[in-house]
């Protein structure tokens, strides 16, 4: 899946350092040490040098940029803006000296660009793309590329590529403000220099030294393959172009560095095309050709292609394999299937083993199968841990270790080491300091209109008394197949320190319980979503977790889809809402072939515009469409002047009508009018453009929230 998730709360990725000691029981820190050489023990620069390493979601819908047509509106909404926050001043500031108080404890950060190849190790730091050899002090790297003096401000490295000889690196930077990245091309040696410059880049890939495969991205769609060779010889083609507007091209490298492999993905159907990098300019080879319906993925060895696939019962993802010489569908083997209501997080080949990564139950799991007999090793990975990240792996298939992350929404990242000789996990050593806060987890499910189980997770300090008058956060997503951002915040700290309970609601259309959850909430399911969503919000007031003048609500992008779909069919629910770049006015996009991505996600949401069906099913959920007097909550809305996913047009048609039922349903019942404010920011696209503007947004938030709640800047009453 070339998409990736962004929700409310989320600032930058990182992780905890690479140094100090790791521990496991019989076992000692050299073990972990011989296992994983390409970890190395250096200090990095402080979290807030990292400003603009958030990943910028992309599995929100998408829409093309185009200039505000009537400024005057927007103007006019800016100046409400302004004077509505002028009463939330006072607590921003406080707000924000508590969430940068809260990061400067996680001021040695990992950061996650690094790749080892060969003897180097190449990473990002302080703008600058450098290399350290192996075993060197971290004062012998050397820098290859520094950005600003390529002109590149506000930016940072996406991907770093080495080709196989390491003559050359391409590396794709990216600024905060747009969504298109330019491809670096430096010929390495012992005067490391820029070579050439490639525009809108999205994937590339090496297959030997000098020839460089990409795709380019083009209003948020890629269809081209191109293969440029570098040096005295220098010529660029066009190798694969894509015809269906539903498909996305992207480019991958089988671990074992043989071929590069075309994906064409659209939301449910794939088709792969390999390049043998031994003959780069051979045509590409087709594997399996498309199947509606059937998503499939390669990895190879020994002359094998091992294919991660949802093709046959049940209708899970699998793993299956077949010879090099007969790769068509027919001739697969299946050798793996996952269990039903298993999400599939990510996999890793290497050259004996392929490590799965998997939640199950709501639970995180290694599967470690081996590709010589088909043995299957399973390991429940540590209870509290919500979120999976997959480290980049040595460039060596060969090795014998996988390293990778686990954090949770409270508990910072961990580095773990699985070694697959002796199969033995081993973790980072807890720090002197103890940084995780006093705080409970517990993982259940809410019974659903129709009977289904929803998984809800929550979040709530330990001994914490009558939690019924506790203000109580609830997150939502659910779209894509993409799973509710579980990653660890900084600011959830502060909010669990002032006696908050936060509610992750995993319902339908996320990809939490595998593709079948996914399909359970989309196309003509996606009202299954909405009642997964009260479902869990009463479950929880049932339970004695907060009620609901003490329960807020917020969603990113897509999420705002169930989020604004709550507000109006049942509103009691919530006091407060939280939206960041949402998606609210469903219906009209969808009805525009004309945008980029409509066409693409006809198969997420429906075709309004062929099908009366859906055009009746998609207006009885479309937030904008269902706006009706009656007592809403307050609403915050984070909105982005240069996003070009969620365009402001229509989060401004949405608070403007939302505004107008509001104040004519107070004049005729004399009732008081919530807060619905429309925060318009000019910077940033479909995300905060800096550290500094993310910290303004945060504490912006938690202001709103605390106000709207009647709570303290130090939160409820003891």
């Amino acid at each position: 899946m070339h998409q990736k998730a962004k929700f409310f709360l989320q600032t930058l990725r990182f992780g905890i350092a690479r140094h100090g000691k790791y521990t496991q029981q019989q076992h000692d820190h050299q073990q972990f040490i011989d296992c994983c050489p390409w970890i190395k023990v250096r200090k990095y620069h402080n979290f807030k040098c990292l400003q603009n390493k958030c990943k910028k979601s992309i599995s929100a819908r998408t829409i093309t940029s185009r200039r505000f047509s009537y400024m005057d509106l927007l103007n006019m909404e800016q100046e409400n803006t302004k004077s509505l926050l002028i009463n939330y001043l006072d607590s921003m500031e406080k707000f924000k000296k508590k969430i940068e108080a809260s990061y400067d404890k996680y001021s040695l950060i990992m950061d996650n660009l690094e790749i080892q190849f060969g003897d180097f190790l190449y990473y990002e730091e302080n703008g600058c793309i450098q290399r350290l050899k192996l075993g060197d002090g971290i004062n012998s790297c050397e820098v290859l590329v520094r950005l600003e003096e390529l002109s590149l401000y506000n930016a940072f490295v996406e991907r770093i590529r080495i080709s196989p000889g390491e003559e050359y690196m391409a590396a794709s930077i990216k600024t905060s403000y747009s969504e298109d990245s330019t491809c670096v091309i430096v010929k390495l040696g012992k005067y490391p220099e820029v070579e050439d410059f490639i525009p809108n880049v999205f994937s590339f890939e090496w297959a030997t030294d000098g020839i460089l495969f990409y795709t380019c991205q083009k209003n948020l769609r890629c269809c081209n393959v191109f293969r440029t060779s570098f040096g005295n010889k220098k010529h660029t083609e066009c190798i694969y172009t894509e015809q269906d507007p539903r498909f996305f091209v992207d480019l991958h490298c089988t671990s074992d560095k043989c071929f590069l492999t075309i994906n064409s993905n659209s939301k449910t159907t794939s088709e792969v095309w390999l390049v043998d990098c031994h003959q780069p300019w051979n045509l590409p080879v087709l594997v399996q050709k498309r199947n509606s319906g059937i998503m499939y993925h390669i990895e190879h060895r020994n002359n094998e292609l091992y294919i991660l696939t949802n093709f046959g019962e049940p209708a899970e993802y699998k793993l299956m394999k077949t010879s090099i010489n007969s790769c068509s569908m027919k001739n697969w083997q299946l050798i793996y299937t996952l269990k039903r209501k298993t999400k599939l997080i990510d996999l890793v080949m290497f050259k004996d083993h392929c490590v799965i990564f998997l939640k199950y139950c709501n639970q995180l799991y290694l599967n470690i199968i081996s590709l010589n007999d088909h043995s299957i090793q399973s390991l429940k990975l540590p209870v509290w841990a919500c979120a999976c990240q997959l480290d980049t792996q040595p460039e060596d298939s060969s090795s014998s270790a996988c390293s990778f992350q686990l954090s949770s929404p409270v508990h910072p990242p961990r580095q773990f080491i699985y070694n697959l000789v002796n199969g033995s996990l081993y973790k980072q050593a807890e720090q002197e300091e103890p940084i995780i806060t006093d705080c409970h987890m517990a993982r259940l499910e809410a019974k659903s209109k129709d009977g289904t189980l929803v998984p809800v997770t929550i979040f709530y300090k330990k001994n914490s008394e009558s939690l019924q008058k506790r203000p109580l956060l609830i997150h939502v997503y659910g779209a894509y197949g993409v799973d509710l951002n579980m990653n660890f915040k900084a600011e959830n700290q502060v909010l669990i320190e002032d006696g908050w309970i936060l509610a992750y609601c995993h319902v339908r259309g996320g990809g939490e319980l595998g593709l079948s959850w996914h399909a359970g909430g989309c196309l003509n399911n996606k009202l299954n979503g909405l009642a997964d969503l009260e479902a869990c919000i009463e479950f929880l007031h049932n339970l004695g977790f907060s009620e609901p003048v003490f329960t807020a609500l917020t969603a990113y992008s897509a999420g705002g889809i169930l989020a604004g779909a709550l507000c109006n069919a049942n509103p009691r629910l919530i006091r407060a809402v939280v939206l960041q770049a949402p998606f609210l006015d469903i219906l009209n996009t969808m009805l525009d072939p004309q945008l980029p991505l409509t066409i693409e996600e006809l198969e997420e949401w429906g075709d309004p515009s062929s099908d009366n069906r859906y055009m009746d099913y998609i207006k009885s959920y479309c937030p904008y469409q269902n706006i009706r007097p009656q007592t809403y909550p307050s609403i915050i809305i984070t909105a982005y002047e240069n996003d070009q996913r969620i365009p402001v047009e229509g989060i401004l048609k949405y608070t403007q009508r939302l505004r107008k039922v509001i104040t004519d349903q107070r004049h005729s019942r004399g009732r008081k009018m919530p807060n619905i404010i429309l925060d318009v920011q000019a910077g940033g696209n479909h995300a905060a453009a800096s550290w500094e503007d993310l910290v303004t947004e945060v504490a912006k938030h938690l202001a709103f929230l605390y106000k709207e709640l009647g709570l303290g800047d130090t939160g409820p009453p003891n």
